[in-house]
């Protein structure tokens, strides 16, 4: 089924908005993808021929792109999309527990919708916010410091209708489609809404200015990472901050020292074999 002309004719206007802002039409591909998500909820082969249509491409380059990133969905989803983070950190603090728990609670699977058409859930690789592990994501709004009974009831509360806000970022959580739009490039004026940085993901900062560390002048001025002048004598005559790690604390010699093999058993063809 083709777009009814009223909808392809809002679509041409944003595509050609859209295209207007790169030097090369083909560099607008990513958020010309996300536009005709935000319109039928998925990437559909009608969107995959528009966009080709658009940027003067085949069919088969739309394709190849569309299905490489996951944030593009060639079936439809839930008005809230929810992610799972069940990477490395938050796995081993309760994400695949989480996951696990959510996939009972709620029948559904990867990339899989509930019959109402309300939620759908992913695995997420990474959601870039391990400071507040383990996290999820719904629409691409963090909920952090999860747990299975808060996902559950996080769950359950979107299916059910009533508001739910995100730990940080806007003070109201939009849908899939309209977060698509936004990732289209037309802001919905929310972005400066709400916490936008947690204490942990700040602590660094203020540990940095309690024991006054700077950084070097180079990388200030993006040097390349050559030498000058200013670089070399930029600490000069200052006192060295404090190391959580003494020198002397490390191990002398290293267990394994690269390049050497690795002792004990190891598995025939491995890495770890070819090196012996």
């Amino acid at each position: 089924m083709t777009f009814s002309p009223e909808v392809r004719e809002r679509l041409e206007r944003d595509a050609k908005q859209i295209i207007g802002r790169y030097p090369k039409p083909r560099s607008a591909l990513l958020p010309l993808l996300h536009l005709v998500q935000s319109e039928e909820g998925h990437v559909s082969q009608d969107g995959i021929e528009f966009c080709a249509e658009q940027l003067g491409i085949t069919p088969a380059q739309v394709t190849g792109v569309s299905t490489f990133y996951t944030q593009y969905k060639h079936e439809p989803v839930g008005e809230y999309h929810v992610g799972v983070c069940i990477n490395t950190l938050c796995a081993v603090m309760g994400g695949d527990q989480i996951w696990n728990e959510l996939t009972e609670h709620t029948g559904v699977g990867h990339d899989e919708a509930t019959p109402d058409g309300k939620v759908s859930l992913e695995r997420i690789e990474c959601n870039a916010a391990c400071d507040f592990a383990p996290v999820m994501m719904v629409n691409w709004e963090f909920f952090d410091n999860m747990t299975p009974e808060k996902a559950k009831r996080l769950v359950d509360d979107l299916r059910s209708g009533k508001e739910v806000l995100p730990s940080r970022g806007p003070n109201k959580l939009c849908t899939w489609k309209d977060a698509s739009r936004v990732l289209a490039g037309f802001p919905d004026g929310r972005a400066h809404e709400g916490v936008q940085a947690g204490p942990e993901s700040l602590r660094g900062l203020e540990l940095a200015k309690q024991r006054g560390w700077e950084a070097p002048q180079s990388a200030v001025a993006g040097g390349s990472g050559g030498s000058s002048p200013q670089s070399d004598t930029a600490d000069t005559g200052r006192e060295a901050p404090e190391e959580p790690v003494q020198a002397r604390e490390i191990t002398d010699p290293p267990p394994n020292e690269p390049g050497e093999p690795i002792g004990g058993d190891v598995k025939p063809g491995s890495q770890e074999g070819r090196n012996q």
